[in-house]
């Protein structure tokens, strides 16, 4: 028996040839050729290969464009990353034709093209879509793609986080009556899961909001509850002059087109839902409109009394064979007309330029000044989103560009991504408009929204470039600065070679970067000067943070975990084993001698807070140097066991002469893990009193000492 093992990009043709009793199986590869329809003219266009093409397919003339009048065109044209894309840096606008002959494949006898041409469109600015004709046109050639290469991933698939001189430092930190959510851009508020006015607490539970009247920490009263279908999910919340806003994810059955039974392999298709209600009663609160689209609630922000959400939408063009005239337009709805889906404008739908996927980025904005009757203006870009960032001029999102595997993994049926570059969207803010400005491609992948900023016109990029699970890829760190043109004026690369990053924090002209693999280099760089940024110092330290916060100009808090390095019994590499919590006071007043002055170790391994990923989790307390989070604590050796001790939440004091325990608000337990109704989610204060906030209940506690106030049970 003969075990044939085929690659991940074949296509298997077997075609058996009888010659002197003798039976010959022929494996032939068909290489799919993609790229985006539709670029802007001063970025280039690319196009991506299956497999790698000849090194000197250019050079033959194997490889050529022509024109809209079919004239072959002599423009500079280069492959790159081993033959496997196709790079035309200088392209005017007009309407052009790739073509592909079989002369540039490598070895091309057991190889074929699914295609040999590709139309494709470059524009001197982003266009709205003519019409139905070019929306199916570009989802019926997207799906001829997919079909011709099923391992084919458009560009950013998937998904799962002021004035510019303040980017980069903490937004509201918590000095005045009550604490606010831990924003990454002062003045733009990111929503949280809890909010507070002072008076009352606004909170998630479960598929319910609740709102708490805190104003008696002694004898807190549930004032009132806010109800949603069990289909529905509450995830965030905005608190705004008397207007409570709550993003939802809603789930239903997912409707048949026409009459046609179908069976999906998406049961379920979600809406995103905001409801906008006046709380200027919190006792009685008032539902005053709702509205929402289509798709996955991605990311959130308010600015200036006005709320922008993305939401990532998919529509169903995978059924357009059996079904051609189906809906492939995001549908949106508002309680303040008629409340059905509607199907948005073509004139408000646009291409991104350089990709070519099957997902929207849903962009709707609307001021809450008057709630129930402000306009509300969506735009769609077919591209998809993962990542943003926004200030008050801008918002940019993000998606990821994966690569096919090469080497090792090659001979295998699976899809595996060799690395992901990153696709840069920048948008201009003015009011509820929502305009698209630039693009950019940057090598790396982001970690989270801290690995963005804007500072002074100029945007910054910090990207780990390679992955972990390809053994011949070595991973290596960059930080791109990039013009408003988002064009490439500076960087600094190849940091860390092995390592990969877990946390960045840019606050103003200086940007710290914290990479890990067997200890925690933090490296300090000046970005002063975007042309030449400059590594001026690094500190390397056991563990790692993956949240880094400013404490002040010349001192950083990490907040991550303990390791060490443990021998393997036999000999072989030693392993690195995470530990405990870590807290970290760093010393950046001298950036080229960066120190760890201080630090603090909770628990064992297993120990963890909800701070760990998500900042939103950090309590704040501007006036009392005090810091907070949420914590679950286990104890044990890291390898053949660990127990649960106990959750609830820490308070620090940090200060530059260090970190001292105010408040240890954890209680023990004799269950095997957490009570997830009663673990703390958020920590908030208002006036003299501290309020941990759990998905069942609130429990108030005085600020000055401590000491346990009341609980008032939320279900």
């Amino acid at each position: 028996m003969v075990i044939v093992k085929w690659s991940r990009a074949w296509w298997i043709a077997a075609i058996l040839l009888v010659f002197s009793g003798i039976a010959f199986i022929v494996l032939t590869e068909n290489i799919a050729i993609s790229g985006s329809s539709t670029a802007l003219s001063e970025s280039g266009w690319r196009a991506n290969f299956s497999a790698p093409l000849d090194a000197d397919a250019v050079e033959k003339g194997a490889i050529y464009l022509t024109d809209a009048d079919g004239q072959k065109l002599d423009l500079g044209m280069r492959l790159a990353n081993g033959g496997r894309i196709l790079e035309v840096p200088d392209i005017a606008s007009g309407d052009y034709t790739l073509h592909v002959t079989k002369a540039a494949l490598s070895s091309s006898f057991l190889k074929t093209l699914s295609t040999n041409q590709l139309e494709f469109t470059i524009q001197d600015e982003v266009q709205s879509l003519a019409g139905e004709e070019e929306l199916r046109t570009y989802f019926t050639r997207l799906l001829k793609l997919q079909k011709d290469n099923p391992f084919y991933r458009g560009f950013g698939e998937g998904v799962e986080e002021a004035e510019d001189s303040a980017s980069g430092e903490a937004g509201g930190m918590g000095g005045g009556e009550h604490s606010t959510t831990n924003n990454q851009v002062e003045g733009i508020d990111e929503g949280d899961i809890v909010q507070t006015d002072g008076d009352y607490l606004y909170s998630v539970s479960e598929s319910r909001v609740a709102i708490s009247d805190i104003r008696n920490p002694e004898n807190m009263k549930l004032a009132a509850v806010l109800e949603f279908d069990e289909e529905t999910y509450p995830e965030k919340l905005f608190l705004s002059d008397g207007t409570l806003t709550v993003i939802s994810s809603r789930f239903s059955l997912m409707e048949t087109e026409s009459d046609m039974e179908m069976e999906s392999f998406m049961p379920y298709s979600g809406i995103t839902v905001i409801s906008l209600y006046d709380v200027s009663t919190p006792e009685n609160p008032k539902l005053i409109r709702e509205f929402g689209n289509e798709g996955s609630f991605n990311n959130a922000r308010l600015s200036n009394g006005i709320l922008h959400y993305v939401s990532n939408v998919f529509p169903n063009y995978w059924i357009l064979e059996e079904q051609p005239d189906i809906e492939l337009r995001p549908r949106l709805f508002d309680s303040a007309q008629s409340g059905e889906l509607e199907p948005l404008p073509y004139e408000d739908l646009t291409i991104l330029p350089g990709t070519m996927e099957g997902s929207y980025s849903v962009i709707t904005s609307v001021n809450l000044d008057e709630p129930a009757s402000n306009e509300i203006s969506t735009k769609g870009f077919l591209g998809g989103n993962e990542q943003m960032y926004m200030n008050e001029q801008h918002l940019y999102l993000t998606a990821s560009a994966f690569e096919t595997a090469e080497g090792e993994f090659e001979d295998t049926a699976l899809w595996v991504p060799q690395q992901a570059d990153t696709e840069i969207f920048k948008f201009g803010l003015d009011g509820i408009s929502v305009e698209f400005m630039a693009s950019a491609r940057v090598q790396g992948s982001l970690l989270n929204q801290f690995s963005m900023d804007e500072f002074e016109g100029h945007f910054r990029v910090a990207t780990t470039e390679g992955v972990a699970w390809a053994p011949d890829s070595e991973s290596k760190n960059h930080l791109f600065i990039l013009n408003e043109q988002l064009e490439q004026v500076g960087s600094v690369e190849n940091l860390a070679p092995g390592e990969r990053i877990y946390s960045v924090r840019f606050i103003g002209s200086k940007a710290y970067m914290v990479t890990f693999r067997e200890t925690d280099p933090l490296f300090a760089i000046d970005v002063s000067d975007p042309a030449a940024p400059e590594v001026l110092g690094e500190l390397k330290i056991p563990g790692f943070s993956n949240y880094l916060h400013p404490l002040d100009d010349k001192h950083l808090i990490g907040f991550g975990y303990d390791t060490k390095i443990e021998s393997v019994k036999g000999g072989g590499e030693p392993r690195i084993v995470t530990g405990g919590m870590k807290i970290s006071l760093f010393d950046v007043s001298d950036m080229a001698n960066p120190k760890e002055t201080d630090t603090e170790i909770i628990g064992g391994p297993g120990t963890y807070s909800a701070l760990q990923y998500d900042h939103k989790a950090l309590f704040r307390h501007e006036q009392q140097s005090l810091f907070g989070f949420p914590v679950s604590i286990y104890e044990g050796d890291g390898m053949e066991y660990i127990e649960f001790q106990a959750e609830g939440a820490l308070v620090y004091s940090i200060t530059p002469e260090g970190i001292e325990l105010s408040a240890d608000l954890t209680q023990a337990s004799d269950q095997p893990y957490e009570d997830w109704n009663t673990s703390v989610q958020r920590l908030a204060y208002a006036k003299d009193s501290l309020y941990l906030v759990a998905n069942a209940q609130v429990r108030s506690y005085r600020l000055s000492d401590f000491e346990p106030l009341g609980t008032l049970a939320l279900q």
